[in-house]
């Protein structure tokens, strides 16, 4: 099958021909830049109503002189002359700037009338995960997206690709553009920071990772600031990779143990720095995961990764007709039914019963008999100041908010022994599997109520996934009992916004990995409600609708 593919969300204009029998991808591309400042909508509209009718062009005329065929309806008669250099064609459906899409959807339409073949419409951001897997040939990895509108995690999981953790304001790639503009540099603002990361020292920023979810806004004011107080330029770009990088690649190993998987692949434009690269490879290695990033034409905005999805949807006949094939700019990944994946394994790998459990992604856990010694282990891949700080926190945190969670009335494990300078924890050993693998209605029901409690107690657990609670067999008349463990994210709050993002934390985990998870989260929150604050839950539908993962 061949498939020429049409992309222009926002700045790059872009035409492909991809031969799925011979895995060859020719790409043309035509970039918009700005001037100064970001990227002015009407400005990429209007460079995409005059480039996308060349770079489509070029790419035809690769497909006629590969593969030979006709042009089409040549003859107006409503017709193909002969058969077309192509078998479908696709495009970026969304998400993206309206005007870019509708000018990119118009041609594809046109095309797809003229050469008399099937019309597909592609999620863009499921693009950036599926070339990523097709070029790696994983099986089912979790993808780290990273571009300028948006920084999220997927996975596959029961028919679609489900959110396991984003960005809570922007995305990565706007981030540092906002800090490239208030420094005075034109767009795209990336390659400038990282080429002036080179030179420079770290200073301290703000870092925020909320479970596998995370947030720019603070970093970057902070950034702004340290640049008007007269902090060496460089400095701040050296030190807004190590923290920006840090927590991508953070929430990206939780994302590999919460589901269990080994694979991850990496997306986006914003892949294309080497710094996140280099992170993200050196942590898989820690972990014996295995890590593939496209090479950079398939990581910035390009046409080849809409054909190649493009052709895996013909192939399933996943297509659309003319007259419904309407631009969505807000068009987010966890809505599109994933047709060509039908049957296959999910992201989630939970184990078996006596199975080993996936492993961590901060600590290991060593088990002495009734004791369990928690060790943060040092991260490789982030700056050694910087670790040290986390690791530090984290560890007197956790000990801290384990006994304020007991004295709440929330099972947690008694601590024993704290040695802060090791980043140690030493605790009673709770539980005999994670939830992950006893997943039940009565069970996500009693984690919301102990959520309830230990919000009422103003503290706030951080990251409550199913990883982290622990399921016992000496619960009252004979059931199980449930223990909340690894506060290292947690802290103190009476701020409704800070509750309701741990009800996001957790049932973000239960989307992702568990069967049947509608019924799961009512459960929290039925939970949640009948022991808690009723506005938290009400919060907690702004808090789903903030994110940038569209």
């Amino acid at each position: 099958m061949r498939v020429l593919g049409v992309e222009g969300t926002a700045w790059c204009a872009s035409a492909a021909v991809f031969d799925a029998e011979a895995d060859a991808v020719f790409i043309e591309s035509d970039a918009y830049r700005p001037d100064s400042g970001g990227i002015h909508p009407r400005e990429a509209a209007e460079h995409m109503g005059e480039a996308i009718p060349q770079v489509v062009e070029t790419a035809l005329e690769h497909a006629r002189e590969e593969y030979g065929g006709s042009s089409g309806d040549t003859d107006g008669d409503g017709g193909s002359d002969g058969d077309p250099p192509v078998d479908a064609v696709a495009f970026s459906r969304g998400p993206g700037l309206g005007p870019c899409l509708r000018i990119v959807a118009t041609a594809a339409r046109a095309l797809a009338r003229t050469l008399d073949v099937p019309l597909v419409g592609v999620n863009h951001m499921v693009a950036h995960l599926e070339i990523g897997r097709h070029r790696a040939g994983f099986d089912s990895p979790v993808c780290l997206n990273a571009s300028g509108a948006n920084a999220h995690l997927l996975g596959y999981h029961d028919g679609r690709y489900r959110v396991l953790g984003e960005t809570m304001d922007t995305g990565v790639g706007n981030a540092l553009d906002k800090f490239t503009r208030h420094v005075g540099w034109s767009h795209p603002g990336g390659p400038k920071i990282e080429a002036h990361a080179a030179d420079g020292e770290f200073v301290e920023l703000p870092y925020v990772v909320k479970g596998m979810d995370f947030s720019f806004s603070g970093i970057m004011s902070a950034a702004k600031a340290a640049y008007d107080d007269g902090v060496p330029v460089d400095d701040v770009c050296f030190s807004l990779q190590e923290h920006v990088f840090a927590m991508l690649t953070e929430v990206s190993e939780r994302a590999l143990s919460l589901t269990g998987t080994d694979e991850l692949v990496l997306g986006g434009g914003v892949g294309q720095n080497a710094r996140l690269r280099e992170m993200l490879a050196e942590m898989c290695a820690e972990r014996g995961a295995e890590f593939h990033a496209p090479e950079p034409r398939f990581l910035r905005d390009n046409a080849g990764m809409i054909a190649v999805l493009g052709a895996r949807m013909a192939a399933d006949d996943d297509t659309v007709a003319v007259e419904d094939s309407a631009i969505d700019p807000d068009f987010r990944p966890d809505e599109v039914p994933v047709t060509w994946r039908d049957g296959e394994a999910s992201v989630a790998r939970v184990p078996d019963a006596g199975e080993a459990e996936p492993r961590g992604a901060e600590a290991t856990v060593e088990l002495d008999g009734d004791d369990a010694v928690k060790r943060r282990l040092p991260k490789g891949y982030r700056h050694p100041d910087l670790d040290a700080t986390l690791r530090r926190d984290r560890t007197v945190s956790e000990a801290r908010l384990l006994a304020a969670g007991r004295k709440a009335g929330v099972p947690t494990p008694l601590v024993r022994d704290v040695d802060v300078p090791a980043a140690t924890v030493t605790m009673q050993r709770v539980g005999e599997c994670d939830l992950a693998a006893a997943l039940t209605a009565d069970a996500a029901r009693t984690v919301g109520e102990l959520l309830a409690k230990l919000h009422a107690a103003g503290v706030v657990h951080g990251d409550p996934t199913t990883r982290n609670v622990r399921v016992g067999d000496d619960g009252p008349d004979g059931g199980s009992r449930l223990f909340l463990v690894d506060f290292g994210l947690g802290f103190d709050s009476d701020h409704v916004e800070d509750y309701a993002m741990d009800l996001h934390v957790f049932e973000q985990s239960v989307e992702g990995t568990a069967t049947e998870p509608e019924r799961l989260v009512e459960a929290v929150e039925a939970g949640y409600r009948s022991v808690g604050d009723p506005a938290v839950v009400e919060r907690l539908r702004g808090v789903e609708g903030r994110g940038r993962y569209q």
